[in-house]
């Protein structure tokens, strides 16, 4: 009788008690101080708690039995989105607004309900938020439009 019924939630859960851990780790030499003046080590061992209890609550989660049958590892999808966001790292050459609408219309193809049209308004839409954010409210200094268009601001 196999011990993990659930593996989703069970690695989950160990992902975010070593998360957890990590925070409790890294931040054991900050003054931790109180609720009314906290030092700069109270908020990473408080994560790190909250982290660890949800990690333990979604690790037995993971060992109760369930009725739905678990789907299989999916690599194409995967590797989908990985592609979309390594198209999204060429911003600088290509620009954030052309960048945008390629990660979310290629990282989209990876549903079995990807519509094209959809996919480009959602990428527009995000372009649009990425310039009003990053480059104008930010000030980053990324190229909005590709190098070949004139890759100025």
């Amino acid at each position: 009788m196999e011990l993990v019924r659930n593996p989703k939630d069970f690695l989950a859960g160990l992902l975010f008690m070593a998360f957890g851990i990590a925070a409790l780790v890294l931040s054991h030499s900050y003054e931790i101080g109180e609720a009314s003046r906290m030092g700069p080590g109270y908020f990473p061992r408080v994560l790190g708690i909250l982290l660890l209890g949800f990690g333990a609550i979604l690790s037995l989660r993971g060992l109760r039995p369930t009725m739905e049958p678990q789907p299989q590892w999916q690599w194409r999808p995967l590797a989908i989105v990985l592609l979309g966001v390594g198209v999204f790292s060429l911003a600088p050459w290509l620009g954030v607004i052309l960048t945008s609408v390629l990660l979310v219309f290629i990282s989209s193809s990876a549903s079995q309900e990807f519509r094209w049209k959809e996919a480009l308004v959602s990428g527009a839409i995000q372009a649009v938020a990425v310039v009003a954010i990053f480059i104008y409210g930010l000030g980053m200094p990324l190229p909005i439009w590709p190098f070949f268009v004139g890759g100025g601001q």
